[in-house]
């Protein structure tokens, strides 16, 4: 297995595990602070993945598809990683500890509004990652070595490009709440 999508697998299932013990520590054992500590953390594990693609890289490989989703997964771990922690935080009060309100299933124009949110956190993503991307490829300064980095960028612009006329057709045709 390659290197760099071995960290890739290893600070995904860190990301996870610091949010579950940050969790469990806030809620369970009352220790918020070293709690909010170990969800504070996440990005360490974007930074790492950074280094370790950036310093093979220019040890002279030549870029993959693994170096190129680094940049992608530290645009998406900055952009959502916020929300994804809210996410998991409301879910865990509500279906683990039985505590708060249950998590609201939106539709019609709250869901439009919400999923056009989730399209601009894409898009910070797509900045950041893209901005990644470019940069290694200005840096290395050997185009034959990182032609796969600007193909991810473009490749990523036309992704987001589909979630953003997905996130418009919710305005257009609003989701309906199925009939109980």
């Amino acid at each position: 297995m390659n290197f760099i999508v071995g960290s890739m697998i290893v600070c995904e299932a860190a990301f996870w595990v610091c949010i579950i013990l940050g969790l469990l520590l806030r809620y369970v054992l009352g220790k918020k602070t070293l709690g909010m500590a170990l969800l504070s953390l996440t990005p360490v594990l974007d930074l790492y993945l950074l280094v370790v693609a950036g310093v093979d890289l220019y040890n002279g490989a030549t870029a993959t598809l693994a170096h190129a989703l680094a940049a992608v997964y530290i645009g998406v771990s900055i952009a959502f990683g916020r929300s994804m922690i809210r996410w998991a935080d409301e879910r865990f009060r509500y279906y683990v500890l039985k505590q708060g309100e249950k998590p609201v299933k939106r539709y019609g124009m709250d869901y439009a509004i919400q999923d056009m949110k989730g399209v601009l956190r894409h898009a910070a993503a797509f900045v950041i990652g893209a901005g990644l991307l470019v940069f290694t490829d200005w840096a290395v300064g050997e185009a034959s070595r990182t032609e796969l980095l600007i193909q991810t960028v473009w490749k990523w612009m036309l992704i987001l490009g589909i979630d953003f006329l997905i996130g418009v057709s919710h305005f257009i045709w609003p989701k309906k709440q199925k009939p109980v």
